[in-house]
């Protein structure tokens, strides 16, 4: 079986003997992966390769952007422009609807960040992105020392430039995602192996932090990639492939990755397909709860 179920309800979320398919390979390490609402074509990063790639819904893979300086994390502000974590260039930019790229962030208080790694946008528009270590490693980003002395999560104001430090007492913090009323804010800490809750500010800020879920099992896959679906189940990257909770934390099941697992999106023109993206290909595999529409403004 491609699904480890460990509880009944997970059969509410997919059915366990849905295959996982390859779609591509030939990669070299692949990562954040967004879905297009509107055009339905996928977008994904291959970090040492520093391209970004698109597969269409026709199945044709055409390449973006290259150099991306080694991006990994993606999303889509409401004008449906590409938000990219740069590990090589330590910088969160944004590719407008023309080619160009304009940049968001690079420093904190006068120091370089770490090497942002994974992003996603409110729907007022503010950007949250995690900002570990991993890009200073020559394997996936540029090697060097950092100029910070903590990892942390932040928020972006992209209209006046601001850049709010929410939390620093992380190890890695790696993937992150909102609740469905965007009243919480998931992080994963990647070495901890758990996925952590804060309680969103009217003011973007946060407060809490506490450990919500554990991952556990064998394999090299830990706490990366991290979303959730329209009904509130919170997936993330764990030992093995996906782990899937359900909105309390109780342990669904495992979708089991023959490969080492990065980050995943949902996609389709209903969105019950969930793509993944597992260092050197693209998998996917069809789920009974749809993923979460993203808003992207008619212009």
């Amino acid at each position: 079986m491609n699904v480890r179920v460990c509880h009944p309800h997970l059969e509410n979320v997919l059915d366990p003997v849905a295959p996982v398919e390859r779609v591509r390979t030939g990669f070299i390490f692949t990562e954040g992966p967004i879905w297009h609402p509107r055009d339905h074509h996928l977008i994904f990063s291959d970090i040492p390769a520093s391209r970004l790639y698109k597969l269409d819904a026709a199945g044709s893979l055409t390449i973006v952007r290259e150099p991306t300086n080694r991006a990994n994390g993606n999303a889509y502000d409401r004008e449906g422009r590409i938000i990219t974590c740069e590990h090589g260039t330590r910088r969160v930019v944004r590719l407008e609807q023309g080619g160009a790229l304009t940049v968001l962030a690079t420093h904190y208080r006068g120091k370089e960040l770490n090497s942002p790694n994974d992003v996603i946008v409110g729907s007022n528009g503010d950007i949250y992105f995690t900002d570990p270590l991993y890009g200073r490693f020559a394997e996936h980003g540029v090697a060097g020392e950092p100029e910070l002395d903590f990892r942390g999560v932040y928020r972006l104001n992209p209209q006046t430039g601001e850049l709010t430090l929410l939390a620093d007492d992380f190890d890695q913090p790696n993937g992150l995602c909102f609740s469905l009323d965007e009243k919480r804010l998931f992080v994963s800490d990647t070495p901890r192996k758990h996925i952590r809750v804060f309680d969103m500010q009217a003011d973007g800020t946060v407060t809490g932090g506490q450990v919500w879920a554990e991952t556990a099992g064998e394999g090299t896959t830990l706490p990366d990639g991290l979303k959730i679906d329209s009904a509130g189940h919170v997936f993330s990257c764990g030992p093995g492939g996906i782990h899937i909770f359900a909105p309390d934390s109780t342990l669904l099941g495992v979708i089991l990755v023959p490969e080492h697992t990065a980050n995943f999106t949902w996609g389709d023109a209903d969105l019950n397909t969930l793509y993944i993206t597992a260092s050197t290909s693209l998998y996917a595999i069809r789920v009974r709860v749809p993923g979460v529409p993203w808003n992207i403004r008619q212009l």
